[in-house]
């Protein structure tokens, strides 16, 4: 089976926003309204695109928030995956009446 693993989306925003605009993070963090350690984390994949930062993001004209929401939530869900035969659940099965 092979493991879907997909990039963090803070690799988007290096490659696909700042990188063409040639935007140091310094610049784009200060026109993003947000800390440049905190756009950093992002960039870097080690925090999460936030809602709020997906609509900074959006209002940069950056796509829109839902498209980097759908990233991180498609990110976060392999993460979850490559563990995921730790997690035991017992199936539910609903009682007959």
């Amino acid at each position: 089976m092979t493991m879907f693993n997909p990039p963090h989306p803070g690799r988007s925003i290096r490659e696909n926003c700042l990188a063409p605009r040639d935007l140091s993070l310094t610049e784009a963090a200060r026109g993003l309204g947000v800390a440049r350690p905190t756009l950093s984390r992002v960039v870097n994949g080690h925090a999460s695109i936030s809602p709020q930062m997906a609509i900074r993001l959006e209002k940069a004209g950056w796509s829109n928030a839902e498209f980097w929401l759908r990233r991180q939530t498609t990110w976060d869900l392999a993460q979850a995956r490559k563990n995921e035969d730790r997690i035991n659940v017992e199936r539910y099965v609903p009682e007959r009446q």
